[in-house]
């Protein structure tokens, strides 16, 4: 590791680097530009620490201060690369004239008994004199009915600096900049001690947070404060207020220890490109696991009760010991906001050793825990039971918050889906879950790396939980696949059968299938009026009989034929899903697809960027076109092998590792046509100006010429010789 330090030069207004001994700075903020060198990057990755200094007037903020954290944030955002704040402080700063207050003199209404109160404050004309030059303060002259003359305080500005609302704006200043820095690049906080205030709000807008468990709360008001505001102690710690017993459940991720803690930042560093929308971390996989595995975990059923968890890592099974595998590498998936909404699961795992964000559905019903208030002495805490496979208000709230976590994280994003709907209960509906159902689309639509939803094995997607992670809602990045044994569909078939599939129906199915109905009912028709008197009841009996013994097994039936209606096949025939993936060939063909779609997708920006404005512009969905027509003429050129029974459009289709080769092996050629479009575009460009201003564009041209070397003058006017221009 080499780390520079990063300090205010003598305007106070740009960094500069040094190498200093610790505890030299002079202000309570602190700031490193470090260069780490890691697993991922041998090489080295550069980040930015910022720290508050806590033995630094209690590391409270002042204007230095913020201007220290501003630029290197700013800083960070210039360069692309993580920005990470060590929070420990004692929020804005807070101070008073100490200058005036040893000058200033009270007017007493009884100056026999001051108890009575006072008028006013004021300075002698001597000290008024004195402050005034300071510009320390505003004041009137008052000349007393003694002849005496005062100044009369109006505004005390102090000749220090620090002591007010100059420190509540660059509070502004530096929550406006970590906003736009969660936008533009990597942020973590790290909370190794208290954060108060606007310390606390920094915490939040880097969205992500680790908190010592110990001595860190994250609070906007300390517990005194509160006390004392509400007229009695209810509060006995700030613990109480922001300790990890509140803030874990708040997705907090909280490490006994400052050595875990930054065990657990170095980790999530880790899936992180160096700088933004750079190359993925990839690691090697020798000795881990294998990329071409089956994955061996699987429920038995739809009624199986299972940690989903294993889904992604794996499990050991308890009776041999050995390791089940699971979809990503062995032991890379880390969980991420687990102490908060566990009826979803979200966190970072790797695919053949490429980081990927994951969300998976908690399969059983978890608990909510609300705390009682100290401050609300009816209050007790509540323990609310939440259903598996169910979006709540705060889970579909932590899934989009995860989304938009990994879209700045730039990671490819894997959705296994297994939610039967959104609770629509008045509580849920008063705890805002449309709108935070409506914020997963938000984050789909604005995510630009690919994203991979899957129904598992024994899964199920339906209704408003399928509207929301549909590939419609972000086409061309996002992507839906299915197991065999997946299901998808409005209602489930028990639901559906009660409105498309009800009992005079099922009658009807069973007097259409039943031999001995079709018996009984044709007696009953060939029956002569006479005959009905005698024997009509008793064969009506009989068929009444008959099919309430069938109903239950003719519900089934429904049921079942409801079921195939919602089958992975169907899904695929009416088009609303990519492919029917077997779960156990899932890795295999989700590490070529992720692989390839992330070679096309660098390539595709290329295309879209290299034609902008040009003749043949087209948009990141529309440049799939492109890349494959040029794709076709190489393998019509003999550049891409292929089988006789295999068509171009099937192979660009499905043949992953084929179109991946493609892209690593013709690079020239594919370099080649990028340029070709990027100089249809310039020569566009020039055209136009052409025609805006022919003589301004001739002047042009002949600055560029003479800008040229000899050489290459030469062969630009001969070009210009051998073009239209001369042949008009």
């Amino acid at each position: 590791m080499e780390t520079r330090e990063l300090i205010l030069d003598a305007t106070g207004k740009s960094l500069t680097e040094t190498t200093r001994p610790r505890g030299k700075n002079d202000i309570g903020m602190v700031a490193w530009l470090l260069t780490l060198y890691t697993p991922e990057f041998p090489d080295g990755r550069e980040i930015i620490i910022i720290a508050n200094d806590i033995t630094f007037k209690a590391g409270s903020f002042g204007t230095r201060e913020d201007t220290l954290f501003d630029l290197a944030s700013k800083l960070a955002r210039s360069k692309g690369i993580p920005r990470f704040f060590f929070s420990a402080n004692a929020g804005a700063r807070i101070g008073m004239a100490e200058s005036i207050k040893a000058l200033y003199k009270v007017c007493w209404k009884d100056e026999t008994n001051p108890t009575k109160g006072f008028e006013y404050l004021y300075l002698t004309p001597e000290d008024y004199k004195v402050a005034s030059d300071e510009g320390s303060v505003n004041a009137e002259l008052l000349v007393t009915s003694t002849g005496e003359e005062r100044y009369v305080l109006n505004d005390i500005v102090g000749r220090e600096i620090d002591l007010g609302v100059e420190c509540l704006r660059g509070s502004g200043t530096i929550a406006g900049e970590t906003s736009r820095a969660y936008q533009d690049v990597f942020t973590l906080t790290y909370a190794c001690g208290r954060s108060v205030g606007i310390g606390a709000y920094l915490v939040r807008l880097g969205h992500r947070t680790v908190q010592n468990a110990t001595h860190s709360p994250i609070i906007l008001t300390g517990y005194q404060a509160l006390n004392k505001l509400m007229g009695k102690e209810v509060y006995t710690s700030n613990d109480q207020l922001g300790g990890v017993k509140i803030m874990h459940t708040n997705g907090v991720t909280t490490p006994h220890n400052h050595l875990s803690g930054i065990y657990s930042i170095l980790e999530w560093l880790s899936f992180v490109p160096a700088v933004r929308r750079g190359p993925l971390p990839i690691r090697d996989l020798t000795g881990v696991d294998e990329i071409e595995r089956t994955v061996d975990f699987c429920p038995k059923d739809k009624s199986t009760q299972y940690d989903p968890r294993a889904l992604l890592s794996g499990k050991v099974d308890e009776a041999t010991g050995k390791w089940v595998s699971g979809l990503m590498d062995k032991d890379s998936f880390r969980e991420t906001l687990d102490g908060w909404a566990k009826s979803v699961i979200v966190g970072r795992g790797r695919l053949g050793g490429i980081p990927c964000g994951v969300v998976v559905t908690e399969v059983r019903t978890s608990e909510k825990v609300i705390p009682a208030d100290p401050a609300t002495p009816a209050s007790q805490e509540n323990l609310m039971q939440q259903a598996g496979q169910v979006w709540f208000p705060d889970s579909a709230h932590k899934t989009a918050t995860a989304i938009k976590d990994f879209k700045g994280e730039d990671l490819p994003l894997f959705i296994l889906a297994n939610w039967r709907g959104f609770s629509g209960g008045q509580r849920d509906m008063f705890d805002e879950v449309l709108k935070f159902g409506a914020a997963i689309v938000d984050g789909l639509v604005n995510y630009e790396q690919p994203v991979f939803v899957y129904i598992p094995p024994f899964a199920e997607l339906r209704g408003g939980a399928w509207a929301v992670v549909d590939p419609t809602i972000n086409e061309g990045i996002m992507e839906m696949y299915a197991d065999p044994q997946g299901r998808g569909g409005v209602l489930e078939p028990a639901g559906l059968i009660e409105i498309k599939y009800r009992k005079k129906q099922l009658l009807e199915t069973m007097h259409r299938l039943d031999d001995k109905l079709k018996q009984l009912t044709a007696r009953l028709t060939e029956l002569s009026p006479k005959e009905k008197e005698t024997e009509g009841a008793k064969i009506s009996a009989e068929i009444k009989t008959r099919e309430d013994t069938l109903l239950p097994i003719y519900v089934q039936v429904a049921t079942e034929f409801g079921d195939l209606h919602d089958t992975p096949g169907r899904m695929k025939s009416v088009g609303c899903i990519r492919q029917v993936v077997p779960w156990s060939n899932s890795r295999k063909f989700f590490y070529w697809r992720l692989k390839r779609q992330l070679a096309e997708f660098t390539l595709r920006r290329q295309v879209v960027s290299a034609s902008a404005g040009g003749p043949r512009a087209t948009t990141f969905v529309g440049s799939e076109q492109v890349l494959k027509g040029w794709f076709t003429e190489a393998v019509n050129g003999g550049r891409v092998p292929r089988q006789q029974n295999v068509s171009v459009s099937e192979l660009w289709s499905h043949g992953d590792s084929d179109v991946l080769l493609w892209l690593s092996s013709d690079k020239e050629w594919i370099a080649s046509r990028v340029a070709d479009l990027r100089q249809g575009k310039m020569a566009s460009q020039v055209v136009e100006i052409g025609r805006k201003d022919p003589k301004a564009a001739v002047a042009g041209i002949l600055e560029v010429l003479n800008l040229l070397s000899d050489k290459d003058r030469e062969e630009a006017v001969a070009a210009l010789r051998r073009g239209s221009i001369f042949h008009k």
